[in-house]
């Protein structure tokens, strides 16, 4: 290696712990770097300090308890990962919902995906040291988080979702609060590019950094955002359409450049895509039954039952191996976030350490979604 001056001086190779409790790893999370000087040989992740035996949980409890188990994996999901579990069950024992109930699950999922990238774009400018930047976000994010409380009694672990429908019919004042959030969030969504997009110091700690082929994307079996940052298309609302998305028009946001400020322009274009959503159903909401009745105790017919949706981190699986009992007998969660966390050693490799904190903002990750 040479110095400033271009002679050759000797170094040596060492490991750093990064965590477990690093403010900038989104959770409990320990990565263990392999470093010469500043620069990155190695990353391995050291995860499970949040382990909470979800998926054995499920085991003995029945279908209506494992839906609230879904919204302490991906939390800023709640609802998304709680209508997971409905679509199978209703999937398998064939009950169609209303369309008022598909309707409101679709507004409630966008509000949520919205909810978690402005909560994202506050942290991610917060990570590299724009603090304002948190502010800003939770202006929006507090507003959504009011809707959901009046709802349905919750701002962050919602279980609004249940087997049939919903638990409450939407609030009086629902659609008018829906309708003004989407005015401000119109006006305030170029501030957003104000303040962090155009920035010239944020795209220099992001333009070419965290770099993953669209091949490489693929391989690792990267979704959501994060894969789409690098040209992939796997946008489950797009490609196996669910509740009201198959009645709506809205444009998939993909980028080919694969670094880390393509994944930060993905989630922007999302969040205006998630507007737009919205303003296509919000004056369209049929009337009808917000929740079918269903049996106290459901029990699934014997097979294998796959549901997936797409939540604000990306790809989320639901499988159900049933043996025709009230608990399933087995139950396993495909996290978005595991899957796009075990690339970042591919990402990180010959960079520095301040360039891990950036990528994992832009991957985004919970760390509950992961250890489960």
């Amino acid at each position: 290696m040479e110095d400033f001056l271009g002679e050759n001086i000797k170094t040596q190779e060492y490991f750093l712990n990064m965590g477990p409790q690093h403010p900038a790893t989104h959770g409990v999370l320990r990565l263990l770097l392999k470093l010469d000087g500043e620069i990155v040989h190695n990353v391995d992740m050291d995860l499970g300090y949040i382990h909470r035996s979800i998926e054995k949980m499920c085991e003995r409890d029945t279908y209506k308890q494992i839906v609230h188990l879904t919204d302490r994996l991906d939390y800023l999901s709640a609802h998304i990962n709680n209508e997971a579990v409905c679509l199978l069950v209703e999937d398998a024992l064939n009950i169609e919902v209303s369309d008022r109930i598909k309707v409101i699950r679709t507004i409630m999922s966008e509000l949520t995906r919205l909810s978690s990238h402005a909560l994202w774009w506050g942290v991610m400018g917060m990570d590299i040291g724009a603090l304002t930047t948190f502010m800003y976000a939770f202006r929006e994010r507090e507003l959504i988080n009011d809707i959901f409380e009046e709802t349905c009694g919750a701002r962050l672990t919602m279980n609004y979702n249940v087997i049939g429908g919903v638990r409450y019919d939407l609030h009086e004042n629902f659609v008018k609060r829906v309708k003004a959030l989407l005015a401000q969030l119109k006006q305030k969504l170029p501030e957003y590019d104000k303040l962090l997009t155009g920035n010239v110091i944020f795209r220099k700690r992001l333009e070419g950094i965290g770099y993953i082929s669209k091949e490489d994307a693929i391989a690792y079996g990267l979704n959501g955002p994060t894969a789409r940052g690098s040209g992939v298309s796997c946008d489950i609302r797009k490609i196996h359409p669910y509740s009201a998305y198959d009645r709506v028009d809205f444009e998939e946001s993909i980028f080919t450049e694969g670094d880390s400020y393509a994944r930060y322009k993905v989630r922007i274009k999302e969040m205006w895509q998630s507007v737009h959503i919205i303003e296509q159903l919000i004056d369209k909401i049929p009337e009808g039954e917000f929740r079918h009745k269903t049996k106290a105790l459901i029990k699934l017919p014997p097979g294998d039952y796959l549901q997936r949706v797409e939540t604000a981190r990306g790809d989320f699986g639901v499988y159900v191996h049933s043996d025709g009992k009230k608990s399933p007998y087995r139950m396993k969660f495909r996290s978005p976030g595991f899957a796009n966390l075990a690339a970042l050693n591919k990402m990180a490799k010959g960079l520095k350490i301040a360039d891990i904190v950036a990528i994992l903002s832009t991957i985004d990750i919970v760390v509950p979604d992961i250890d489960r």
